[in-house]
């Protein structure tokens, strides 16, 4: 797994019954979709671990998995806190004008008239519609709306178009 392409999609936030299996916080949407993703690569502070996810389930609100070779409690309870990686070739490809998020971090953000506004530095669910946070000489908070704000985005050279007036 190359180390700048990792996608963080979860992270283990406990353990699940006496058989080794682990209880994970999944950022996926929806939650148990992280269980597709196998290998994960696990990661805390240095170490890292690439664990295969043999069986897993949504058990209440929360996703529980059994990685191979984590046979009882106190193995799984060593996994506590680790972070949750895959690699983007895991991820479904997605339709026409749908995008990761992952890949939208970075892309140079301009004006449709090419004042250069700054970089996406984040992507926020607020409830109504999705906004792209854009860091440049201030921060602007952009709305993710297709066709009306966002006008293109070009993953290969690096830059989303957007309908924004600079001053706002």
């Amino acid at each position: 797994m190359s180390n700048q392409q990792q996608i963080n999609v979860g992270k283990i936030s406990g353990v699940f019954g006496i058989k080794g299996w682990v209880k994970v916080f999944s950022f996926t949407e929806s939650r148990e979709n992280i269980l597709s993703y196998s290998p994960w690569l696990l990661k805390k502070d240095s170490e890292t671990r690439l664990v295969t996810v043999i069986d897993g389930k949504l058990q209440g609100k929360a996703v529980v998995a059994q990685l191979d070779g984590v046979n009882d409690r106190d193995q799984a309870a060593s996994f506590m806190g680790w972070d949750i990686y895959i690699t983007p070739e895991q991820l479904p490809k997605v339709a026409k004008d749908e995008y990761y998020w992952s890949d939208l971090i970075g892309l140079a953000v301009e004006t449709d008239l090419g004042v250069q506004l700054g970089v996406v530095e984040s992507l926020l669910e607020t409830g109504a519609n999705d906004v792209v946070i854009v860091k440049g000489e201030r921060e602007r908070v952009i709305p993710f709306l297709q066709g009306q704000t966002i006008m293109a985005i070009d993953l290969e050279a690096g830059r989303m178009v957007v309908d924004w007036d600079p001053d706002f």
